[in-house]
């Protein structure tokens, strides 16, 4: 019960962590990353854009930035140089923490660039005001769509989080084994050079004929 209870608090969380909303500051000449762990064939989108400082005025060109997206394996799946804004929406090929950069360019004197930047993976990254339109659905249906697609959501973490499981159970039996096989080889080579040093103290006593 007190694991089935902790399996379903790491779900909630991974479930809370799939959606990032955010605003933060670059300098210029400076970069600025956001990773995010996603699990392969999710869906993913995230926007980003440059808050304007002068309300009413165009935005200054030192308010640009360069924007790349890319896996843990190097992959990329975004790029955009020298905007003030974009998009992104790509469905995971890989499990593995995706990291989004952002690069203010350089600029003299030197300026503060804030970021609006929201991330959303999973069922959060599906907009449901766009499928209650097309499909022409009530505020019902579109609930039960809503609690269907969670519901697929947190199966899928649990089988992510048994294959997890595994793969660490796995790994300890292998540190496990290894570490026996080491503290086995450094009795014997302990047990070896102290044999060694009788042998050669017992040899040096002879030599001397004190023995």
């Amino acid at each position: 019960m007190i694991r089935l209870t902790l399996t379903l608090v790491l779900v909630i969380g991974i479930l809370s962590s799939t959606s990032q909303s955010l605003r933060f500051e670059i300098q210029s000449a400076h970069t600025k990353c956001i990773a995010e762990d996603i699990k392969s064939n999710s869906m993913t989108v995230g926007k980003y854009n440059v808050v304007n400082p002068n309300d009413g005025h165009p935005l200054p060109e030192s308010h640009k930035l360069t924007v790349r997206v890319t896996s843990a394996y190097g992959n990329s799946y975004h790029y955009a140089d020298r905007v003030d804004s974009g998009q992104f929406a790509f469905t995971a090929a890989e499990a593995g923490d995706y990291m989004a950069c952002f690069w203010a360019v350089d600029h003299s004197p030197q300026t503060t660039v804030t970021i609006d930047f929201d991330w959303r993976t999973g069922v959060q990254a599906k907009d449901w005001s766009n499928v209650a339109k097309k499909g022409s659905v009530d505020v019902m249906e579109l609930e039960l769509k809503k609690l269907y697609d969670t519901v697929s959501s947190i199966h899928q973490e649990m089988f992510y989080l048994r294959e997890r499981e595994e793969e660490m159970q796995e790994l300890n039996r292998v540190t496990n084994s290894r570490m026996a096989w080491f503290s086995g080889f450094s009795l014997f080579i302990c047990i070896a050079v102290a044999g060694m040093q009788l042998w050669h103290l017992k040899t040096f006593f002879e030599k001397k004929k004190l023995i």
